[in-house]
């Protein structure tokens, strides 16, 4: 992976140094792979470059904020803008380590809403602007399953039912929440119990049911592939993955939405970056109403943005229709749970040790 320092460079170095590039030359994005990326190369760093004349260096990681740490106690940050899941801006921005933003130069809606009263509520913070709404689902492949098909987040857990591998991120948040929906838990209390001791072993007794039949993934463009490969009968995914991989690749998986956890994603500037304000700038493109609308035409995530759903096209390959696919669309929002950022900040630490030691139990 590319690491690119990005400095301030005085006009005399610029003499000795012919054709190095700018701070304002060059942004460093950072976000997660995939067909999560090439949306965002499409619909926001191409016509960015095109329209500034800036090159946008993509880089990948696997969320959370380890590497943000890194860089900002170090005092070398070479990431300009992060995509950054909720939980991780609310910490990183409670502990220093993102900076602050200026919400009020977010563009307006076309009709001139205020950009405040255009993104969706909750999608706006502090350190952080959201860009789409998204959801963690479990797929399977419908040629690989005959007869009666997966229908609920307790059939994911159920391996007479539905025998094979499972695949599972290797994190516990998510995979905690859909073990309580699956044991009979519903989704407006799961975080209620979760927050109890004994709903996190209650959670952690359900999970024991199918750990020795799981497969850990960890970043995005696996799940896919584990299916394509039969490796696994069911996996956890994102859901615009598993729509790329049906849509582009031709690949018979299907989704199913109940139980579904959805959450956002948002930029962050990494406290200390020399790119600060061409950041920002680029956070003002990217979340205008048009560029949010046009991401949908590349991946089955929501628009952050109220203005940007009615833009929503089709399929930029495969011509579908995008807005039924999207994770808000009423019949797959049935049973869906919000991830509670508050409470992945305030006990992420906390249920990453338990987890930790319970994979390795």
């Amino acid at each position: 992976m590319k690491r690119f320092l990005i400095a301030s460079v005085s006009a005399a170095a610029l003499g000795l140094w012919a054709g190095a590039a700018t701070a304002a030359d060059q942004l460093t994005v950072v976000s997660w792979g995939g067909a999560y990326t090439m949306s965002q190369v499409k619909a926001y760093h191409e016509p960015y470059e095109a329209k500034k004349g800036i090159d946008i260096l993509s880089e990948n990681y696997n969320g959370g904020l380890a590497e943000i740490k890194a860089q900002v106690e170090a005092g070398n940050v070479t990431w300009d803008l992060v995509d950054m899941e909720l939980a991780d801006i609310v910490r990183g921005c409670d502990e220093g380590l993102l900076e602050e933003l200026d919400l009020s130069v977010l563009p307006p809606a076309p009709d001139g809403t205020p950009a405040k009263e255009d993104f969706i509520a909750g999608t706006l913070h502090d350190c952080g602007v959201a860009t789409i709404l998204w959801s963690t689902v479990y797929a399977y492949d419908s040629s690989k399953i005959t007869g009666e098909q997966p229908q609920t987040i307790a059939d994911f857990f159920d391996t007479e039912k539905f025998p094979g591998k499972r695949g599972m991120r290797k994190t516990p948040k998510v995979n905690l929440e859909f073990a309580l929906m699956a044991d009979g838990v519903p989704a407006e209390e799961v975080y209620e119990v979760l927050s109890t001791p004994e709903g996190v072993d209650r959670a952690f007794a359900k999970l024991d049911t199918i750990k020795d039949d799981v497969v850990w993934w960890e970043a995005g463009a696996q799940p896919p592939q584990l299916l394509a490969d039969g490796e696994v009968a069911l996996t956890t995914a994102y859901n615009g993955r598993i729509f790329n991989a049906a849509a582009s690749e031709g690949k018979p998986f299907e989704i199913v939405w109940d139980g579904q956890v959805w959450d956002l994603d948002l930029w962050g500037i990494p406290k200390g970056s020399p790119n600060k304000d061409a950041a920002m700038e680029f956070i003002k493109f990217s979340t205008d109403t048009q560029r949010l609308a046009d991401q949908a035409s590349f991946i089955s995530y929501g628009p952050a943005r109220q203005s940007s759903v009615p833009l929503i096209g089709k399929h930029f390959e495969a011509g579908v229709p995008m807005g039924p696919h999207m994770p808000t669309a009423p019949d797959n929002f049935k049973n869906a749970v919000q991830n509670d950022f508050e409470f992945w900040a305030d006990y992420q630490d906390e249920l990453n040790e338990r987890f930790n030691a319970w994979l390795a139990n």
